[in-house]
């Protein structure tokens, strides 16, 4: 047993479940913590998307009364169903357009000068977003959503696919500005994340199922163990502070942080590796 391979999983796994809910990009950090670790080749990127599986489990973890009544009242119910039919709604943009152009996003954009710059940019967004005069809140619960806000919610999260924007930034800022309350995007964010996250675990595992041998499954225990802890100290945190403070903290990170990842880029003073 590879110790080294233990502490890199253990720690790719802490800034997974650390990252994935907070409008940072759990990516973007996961290919610059791989870029430093020298944890970056095919197998250790089937990694990074499979451990996403431990933060989920957390969410569900965490939401496990929401999701079980509806289940319950799904078959009965009008608004469990209408709520299962808008988080597959809301899941459906990424399906389709993750198969159309993951192979080549991938291939082209997974670098941590794309995700500094994304980073960067993603900041600026949340603040305009944020210093923007509040507009009407239409839908203060996501009970209240609608298929059309569950879909356009969906087409914003697909931005997520570019490296360093961010699944839940996306979500809820994007949510935000479609009229959703804050604590509702936010909810819907968590509640999206999961057929998303699952779905896109399970298909790497598939597609990339060659690269990986029965020798890799302590590594990728370890990493959902620590994901998950991690993720679910988080999101219990994230929901409290949402309810009193904004995102401008997170817009002022990405910038700092991007900033620093293309200056000691272009002084040499790190190497990131492509």
């Amino acid at each position: 047993m590879d110790i080294v391979l233990l502490v890199k999983a253990a720690i790719m796994g802490i800034v997974e479940g650390l990252t994935e809910f907070l409008p940072i990009s759990s990516t973007g950090h996961l290919i610059l913590a791989g870029s430093l670790l020298g944890f970056d080749d095919g197998k250790a990127k089937v990694f990074d998307i499979a451990i996403q599986t431990g933060a989920i489990f957390a969410v569900i973890l965490v939401y496990w009364q929401k999701i079980r009544s509806t289940v319950v009242a799904l078959p009965r119910q009008r608004k469990a169903q209408r709520f299962a039919l808008n988080v597959l709604i809301g899941f459906l943009p990424a399906v389709v357009l993750g198969l159309l152009f993951g192979k080549a996003i991938k291939a082209h954009l997974f670098t941590p000068t794309v995700v500094a710059s994304t980073f960067i940019i993603g900041g600026f967004i949340i603040l305009w977003a944020e210093k923007r005069p509040p507009g009407a809140v239409r839908v203060e619960h996501v009970d209240d959503m609608t298929p059309l806000d569950a879909l356009k919610v969906g087409l914003v999260q697909c931005f997520a696919m570019i490296p360093g924007t961010s699944r839940s930034g996306s979500t809820i800022i994007g949510g935000m500005l479609l009229g959703l309350s804050r604590k509702a995007a936010t909810d819907f964010s968590f509640f999206l994340a999961i057929p998303t996250l699952i779905g896109a675990g399970v298909y790497s595992l598939y597609k990339e199922r060659a690269l990986l041998s029965v020798a890799d499954i302590p590594m990728f225990a370890v990493g959902l163990v620590f994901s998950f802890v991690s993720a679910w100290l988080c999101v219990r945190w994230l929901l409290r502070y949402i309810s009193t403070h904004s995102f401008i903290p997170f817009a002022w990170y990405r910038i700092v942080f991007g900033l620093i990842v293309l200056g000691t880029a272009w002084s040499g003073l790190v190497v990131w590796a492509d």
